[in-house]
């Protein structure tokens, strides 16, 4: 069977929405095409994913999710506006990860593609065969299918899944979708149990739910502490300032916040992760719209979605 071929009836996330993709867009609002916004060389990933010369983000458009708090909301589904982006072939996909190669990229990173599996798998594997030889990251929102993981498996060196609560409600107001912490539990214990020591988890901080966080906390402590590492993040910003209706915390995470969490990782034993300083600006959200969406500080742009085929 063609890889693509899964897209006739969508199977690739949790949705499982059944959609025949090739004549009509899925639950994650897009079709079969691969859609893509931007590539370069991004600098603020964890240290030992960024290295001496970044990491080679490769973002791409939409979401299997579409959370409302996206800080990626004008390539993602959860934008008032289309996301951004256009459709490359498995080729210009190939030419995109050996381009990132070439400018000394220690590896591909690839963001939020869990909704587009067999066009990326199709893509590196044409990557690999033109010469890729850098590890492949998947960096996601850990609201990934099994059998989505599975096609995955022989390709990806590290793992990158989010785990941003383990609360019903919450995943339901904030995630835009209820069965998240299921959903990414079983993927992320399918990662940990089949790459051992190959997966970083990402948890960020939400002010005013830290008894989420504090959950968080205990089950990684308690479940896969000893296959993976943890990456606390404390950047969160609101993005619908002046929307009425935003469901998110409307403030940056306080000191008092911060420091409870860290008192928790000693409380729970963590010890091997990664944490991000407290994070109180948004002078870093990226803007798509331009060239190059991240501070020059912190991305080499080597792609963009608006340049010429």
């Amino acid at each position: 069977m063609n890889i693509l071929d899964l897209y006739k009836n969508c199977p690739l996330c949790p949705r499982n929405c059944g959609v025949d993709r090739f004549s009509e867009k899925g639950r994650c609002g897009e079709t079969a095409e691969l859609r893509l916004a931007f590539a370069g060389l991004h600098s603020g990933e964890e240290p030992p994913l960024s290295g001496s010369n970044g990491s080679g983000t490769i973002f791409v458009s939409g979401c299997n999710m579409g959370c409302p708090l996206c800080q990626n909301w004008q390539i993602s589904s959860g934008g008032v506006l289309a996301p951004l982006g256009r459709s490359v072939s498995t080729e210009e996909f190939a030419s995109i990860c050996c381009a990132l190669q070439d400018k000394g990229a220690e590896n591909i990173n690839i963001v939020t593609g869990s909704h587009a599996v067999p066009a990326i798998v199709q893509g590196v594997c044409a990557a690999q065969s033109a010469g890729l030889s850098i590890p492949v990251l998947w960096n996601s929102s850990g609201y990934d299918g099994i059998e989505s993981l599975e096609l995955l498996h022989e390709h990806i060196a590290i793992w990158l899944p989010d785990l941003k609560t383990l609360d019903n409600d919450l995943a339901a107001r904030l995630f835009n979708a209820a069965d998240y912490p299921q959903a990414a539990v079983k993927a992320i214990e399918w990662m940990t149990h089949n790459n051992p020591h190959k997966v970083i988890v990402r948890h960020l901080i939400l002010p005013g739910h830290l008894e989420s966080t504090r959950s968080v906390l205990r089950w990684f402590a308690d479940t896969i502490a000893g296959s993976a590492q943890l990456s606390l993040m404390s950047q969160y910003t609101q993005i619908g300032k002046n929307n009425e209706t935003y469901p998110g915390p409307r403030r940056f995470l306080n000191e008092r916040e911060y420091e409870t969490v860290l008192g928790w990782l000693s409380e729970f034993g963590i010890e091997k992760g990664f944490c991000q300083d407290l994070v109180t600006g948004d002078d870093w959200l990226p803007d798509f719209t331009r060239a190059n969406p991240f501070a020059s500080a912190l991305s080499i742009p080597i792609w963009h979605y608006a340049s010429k085929p």
